[in-house]
């Protein structure tokens, strides 16, 4: 069985909440889970996460229990690949949306496996009583001149251009998607979150906040609450799904 919770909020030096997330049960039999974290002015970037966030789901929706479940894979990367095409043809022909896109974190869930699709900086974590583990890699910037060794892990969370993102969705005709297929078990979490999140709240916090006795709903709400007081100068969006 799963449960699941999310919570978002504008943060403290936002006007506009650009974050977008969703969760919704027996997708093909699958529970699906959305978090995306739009960019651009003038509203154009909670156009590109809503938008996103309603055709992503609207086109796995259309599938059903039938689909082999290896091809749910190909009609993850399919419903992406959609959703980027329209989002890049409004931006493009719009000239308030020019330049819009968003980042886009997507998982469909079962009670024992994961399917997760990837762009951008907004990520994906599994957690159980003793690990953290990052299932996403950040396509941005700094996690580039992280991994040819121009600067460190820790210089990166402190980088003038670390929300620089290198892959975005509705920004270019085509994009690259990351795919990935991950086990879990009973007493797992999964965690999906923008970077407001992620940017503000380490392992050990994630950790001590998910393996507390506190129902799942508040859980999501006590890990804003810490990115809030870590600062909170980002949308924050967290959505939580436990394998019970």
């Amino acid at each position: 069985m799963l449960k699941s919770a999310q919570k978002s909020d504008v943060g403290l030096g936002r006007s506009v909440n650009e974050d977008r997330a969703v969760v919704k049960a027996d997708v093909g039999g699958w529970t699906l889970a959305i978090v995306a974290d739009g960019m651009g002015g003038h509203q154009a970037g909670d156009t590109a996460s809503q938008l996103t966030v309603e055709l992503v789901q609207d086109e796995l929706q259309r599938l059903d229990g039938g689909t082999a479940a290896g091809d749910w894979a190909e009609c993850l990367k399919t419903a992406i690949r959609k959703a980027n095409a329209k989002v890049y043809e409004i931006a493009s022909k719009k000239e308030h949306y020019h330049g819009m896109g968003t980042t886009l974190t997507v998982a469909l869930a079962d009670s024992e496996q994961l399917l997760i699709g990837h762009i951008g900086d907004s990520r994906a974590y599994l957690i159980n009583r003793v690990t953290v583990t990052q299932l996403t890699e950040d396509h941005t910037l700094v996690n580039e001149l992280v991994k040819s060794g121009q600067i460190t892990a820790e210089e990166a969370l402190i980088h003038p251009r670390r929300n620089v993102v290198t892959r975005a969705l509705g920004t270019d005709s085509d994009v690259e998607i990351d795919i990935s297929k991950v086990s879990w078990t009973a007493g797992d979490t999964l965690l999906l979150c923008s970077d407001g999140l992620s940017n503000t709240v380490g392992y050990a916090e994630m950790l001590e906040t998910l393996n507390s006795d506190a129902p799942l709903d508040e859980k999501a709400e006590r890990l804003v609450a810490r990115a809030l007081d870590a600062g909170g100068d980002d949308n924050i969006t967290v959505v939580l799904l436990s394998n019970e």
